[in-house]
């Protein structure tokens, strides 16, 4: 496999189609190399619209769908960012290029073994993986200008909501299969939120979301 013409075809036929079109976004895309987080096993399937399987049973979003939401939580260098899901650690990485620090949060310890040796081999020194209950969130460490799930829930819980600050965002697939939105919370100065769907897609649910939602449309 010619590793970067699949990398170019992905991000010019796969991601750009998709409304990425932030140069910065897509200049990420060809720094943080996405074969690098891939299982072994899998690792011809790394360019490919899919999602990939993770040790436990988890999965990575296709290629489109991370872009995306990196792209739509329109970070800055100075934001601090709550992970949900830390996955093969391939999130975390395109996040702690576009902000200040990336906790990412995985309640499956071999994957925590397996983003922590990616994020360290790849040299991203800005994000850390924590072993957690991701609907629980990190409340001693937070409050967060940026909370992210990169699985799908039924509702996000109201603990994560409590820990984005004001005027901070909260970006989760929302709803059951088949139809699920991306979804961008917005928390106003008075705590109080707003949110916008994205677009359409479908992701694996993340382990033990609380059904009951601490915002509804």
């Amino acid at each position: 496999m010619n590793v970067e013409q699949a990398r170019f075809n992905m991000i010019e036929q796969q991601i750009r189609p998709w409304d990425v079109l932030d140069t910065s976004v897509l200049a990420l895309l060809s720094v943080v190399r996405r074969e690098n987080f891939v299982p072994a096993a899998h690792r011809s399937l790394a360019f490919m619209d899919i999602e990939i399987p993770l040790p436990g049973g988890q999965n990575m979003l296709a290629p489109r769908v991370e872009a995306r939401m990196v792209q739509d939580l329109n970070l800055s260098k100075r934001d601090r960012v709550l992970l949900i899901g830390a996955g093969s650690g391939y999130m975390a990485a395109l996040i702690a290029h576009k902000a200040q620090r990336v906790i990412a949060m995985e309640n499956r310890p071999e994957l925590v073994e397996f983003a922590r040796t990616n994020l360290r081999n790849n040299q991203v020194h800005n994000a850390e993986v924590a072993l957690g209950e991701g609907s629980e969130g990190l409340p001693a460490q937070g409050p967060f200008d940026a909370i992210v799930l990169t699985g799908s829930v039924t509702a996000v819980p109201q603990t994560l909501f409590d820990q984005v600050k004001a005027g901070g965002r909260l970006l989760a697939i929302v709803g059951r299969e088949p139809v699920m939105q991306a979804t961008l919370f917005t928390k106003a100065a008075d705590g109080s939120l707003t949110s916008r769907r994205l677009f359409d897609t479908v992701a694996t649910p993340l382990d033990r979301m609380a059904a009951e939602a601490g915002f509804t449309f």
